[in-house]
């Protein structure tokens, strides 16, 4: 049982000697945490300085389109005003100064025809290299789809060339589709505005109205041209006629009032439809798979300089805006005013078309791709004279620059990768260095625990750290200095009680050996002489016994009001003889104190320091008892007049078996244990027990008690 229990003990230690594992070490957790720390950190900022960055790209790119489709569009209506690009130099500064960005404007072939950045240097240096890359055609009869939302084709509605109106024809057409939409709005309650379009003529927004309500209101007048237009109408019809879709039947352009603009129509005589939109089929886009249509031979070939004054469009007039006719105030009969629909108007009734009418409005989804390609051949042949020729549009764009800069390339992805793992490795070695700093102390505590468990004695750490590290190792250390002191003291312990205890009982045997032996008779002074030696004995014994229950905590204390003043005088009295034959004068000074405690625990108390001052005082001293009261305290003193203890002793008075008499002798008398006792029941009632001493002039012992008696007294009585 022994070997196995000492191979049990030995296993024990071994498996507590052993280092944890890796996984389970504080490097690997600390190691750990800080790389997952780190990870996440360059992980969420890495995803949200794209995140920022692709917004930020998004809203420039965005911002850039805005842009380029203002400055697109600007141009393209200069072009479908202008015959030309002479004066487009102001037009292009503007929209450099409004915009931020350099505006060129060259010909098909790359010659500037304005630079925003020469008119900015003041034309006194050379120009700037163009841009790398066109940012678009500059066409007002091929407008770019991606940048003019909204077109039916691809001839700029601002590009009216021979169908301009005057300002008078402007403005009665204006009365009349005012007058139109309003009595649509008086007779049939449906909503109808009238709207200016793109080609100066107006146009009337309405979803509800038919044929009926349309010729009912008089706006099939605003479907007959005006001045000017019936010659232009001419003109184009002549030149279409060869894009018949069928046989027999020819398409023609005439004017819609309900746009604004043309419509192409299934016959020369043929009116613009009368039917709400809703009926009429949609224009369709060109098919894009179609032929382009051949350039006109008027139009100029490529590199010619299209703002210069010398350029000839076939003996057309200059590039300046069209001149308008003579404005001449009409009187206009005044629109009547907007009512509401009384009860009882009449409804709306359809007009059955006319025969053979329905099938003469043609779309241009009606239109083979050959028939549509001819048809807008002949409007930009008719519309070339009166606009600017073609030109590229280079935008210096600063946004595309910033985006083509922040695309990450092959470099780019191992710059970042090797700055993430800088950041890794910085962190393994900062978490190691710092894991490394926190492990040493922590194995020199764990290698000192183990030392002392296998008794190697007392150990002690020597850490410089003064952080919760270096606190850990000065409790260690205050451990294992408390654990020697106490060893220390078992050992001196044993040791005074087995000599406390040899001496009587050798006295004992030796005596009663003799007498059983018949060498001495039993006299009553050697029975007496035995007597006080067994009760020396019963004395150590029961010292011995009040610490054992004074350290376990289960002394039991019987708390009374006591009198300070008769229980000094009491053991005053008891004390009286013995200080007599030891020539000690003993003086008891008292106030009237009343204090609770146990009544036989204090004259045991009071007892132990009287006698001991007896003893230690030469004849001729004296030894004094006062009793007072201090605040919420009992104060009670005994001095003497003694021999002193010195300075260095002061501490260990209070130690079991401690004498002051290093050769132990017994002429003293005493125990060792007193004051021991002394201060277990002190503090036992709550109280504290302190020690002055000057060699040569005596000692004092002042015990304060609290007048309210032990701790927990109240609980114990309740």
């Amino acid at each position: 049982m022994r070997r196995a229990a000492r191979r049990s003990a030995a296993g024990g230690a071994r498996a507590a000697g052993r280092r944890p594992s890796l996984r389970h070490g504080l490097l690997f957790r600390l190691l750990t945490g800080s790389v997952l720390v780190a990870v996440c950190s360059i992980t969420a900022t890495a995803w949200l300085a794209v995140q920022r960055t692709s917004e930020s790209i998004t809203v420039q790119q965005g911002e850039t389109l805005a842009v380029d489709t203002h400055i697109h569009d600007t141009l393209v209506g200069y072009a479908a005003t202008h015959r030309g690009w002479a004066g487009v130099g102001d037009t292009v500064r503007e929209l450099a100064r409004e915009t931020g960005r350099r505006v060129v404007l060259t010909t098909e072939g790359r010659a500037v025809i304005a630079d925003s950045a020469v008119a900015a240097q003041g034309g006194g240096e050379e120009a700037p290299p163009l841009p790398p890359r066109t940012s678009s055609v500059v066409d007002a009869l091929a407008v770019d789809v991606t940048l003019a939302a909204g077109s039916g084709d691809r001839i700029d509605p601002r590009a009216v060339g021979p169908f301009a109106l005057t300002e008078r024809e402007r403005r009665v057409l204006r009365a009349e589709a005012e007058q139109g939409a309003a009595c649509l709005r008086r007779l049939y309650g449906v909503s109808a505005e009238a709207e200016t379009a793109p080609t100066g003529r107006p146009a009337i927004e309405t979803e509800q109205a038919d044929a009926a309500m349309w010729a009912e209101c008089g706006l099939d007048a605003l479907d007959r041209p005006r001045g000017g237009e019936e010659e232009a109408l001419a003109d184009l019809n002549a030149r279409v006629s060869d894009c018949g879709t069928e046989p027999g039947m020819d398409a023609v352009y005439a004017m819609d009032g309900r746009t604004g603009g043309l419509v192409v129509t299934g016959d020369r005589s043929a009116r613009p439809p009368a039917e709400p939109d809703e009926a009429r089929a949609p224009a369709a886009p060109e098919d894009p798979r179609a032929p382009a249509p051949e350039v006109p031979a008027d139009r100029p070939a490529e590199g010619d300089d299209p703002g210069g004054d010398t350029q000839d469009r076939g003996g057309e007039p200059s590039e300046e805006p069209l001149p308008e006719a003579p404005v001449e105030e009409v009187p206009m009969p005044p629109a009547p005013a907007e009512e509401e629909p009384v009860p009882g108007a009449r409804e709306p009734t359809a007009v059955p078309a006319a025969p053979g009418t329905e099938s003469l409005t043609w779309s241009r989804v009606d239109l083979s791709p050959e028939a549509a390609a001819c048809l807008d051949a002949a409007r930009r042949a008719q519309l070339d004279p009166y606009v600017a020729p073609a030109a590229l549009l280079f935008i210096d764009d600063p946004a595309e620059d910033t985006a083509a800069e922040l695309s990450l390339s092959r470099e780019g992805v191992l710059r970042v990768g090797g700055v993430v793992l800088l950041v890794l490795v910085l962190t393994v070695v900062v978490s190691t260095s710092l894991a490394a700093r926190l492990l040493r102390p922590v194995h020199a505590l764990t290698d000192a625990v183990h030392r002392m468990r296998e008794g190697g004695g007392p150990a002690r750490v020597e850490v410089r750290d003064s952080g919760e590290i270096g606190r850990l190792a000065e409790a260690f250390n205050e451990m294992s200095e408390h654990l020697e002191r106490a060893e220390e003291q078992r050992k001196a312990m044993v040791s005074d009680v087995s000599h406390e205890l040899r001496t009587p009982l050798s006295n004992l045997r030796g005596w009663l050996e003799a007498v059983q032996d018949g060498v001495v008779e039993p006299e009553p002074e050697r029975v007496g002489m035995l007597l006080g030696e067994a009760l020396l004995l019963q004395a150590v014994i029961d010292d011995l016994q009040d610490l054992a229950l004074a350290d376990a905590g289960r002394l039991r204390l019987a708390p009374e009001p006591l009198e300070a003043g008769p229980l000094v005088e009491q053991v005053v009295a008891g004390h009286g003889l013995r200080a007599e034959e030891a020539g000690v004068r003993l003086v008891a000074e008292t106030r009237d104190v009343t204090l609770v405690a146990d009544r036989t625990r204090m004259l045991q108390v009071l007892g132990n320091l009287v006698g001991n001052a007896v003893r230690h005082t030469p004849a001729g001293g004296t030894v004094t008892v006062r009793a007072h009261r201090a605040g919420a305290e009992a104060v009670i003193r005994v001095a003497d007049t003694g021999v002193g203890i010195a300075e260095e002793d002061l501490p260990h008075v209070f130690d079991r078996f401690w004498r002051a008499d290093k050769s132990r002798n017994r002429r003293t008398g005493g125990s060792g244990l007193g004051l021991a006792i002394v201060r277990g029941l002190v503090e036992l009632h709550g109280g504290t027990v302190a020690v002055s001493s000057a060699p040569g002039e005596g000692t004092a012992f002042t015990v304060r008690m609290p007048l309210a008696g032990p701790p927990g007294r109240e609980d114990r009585e309740r």
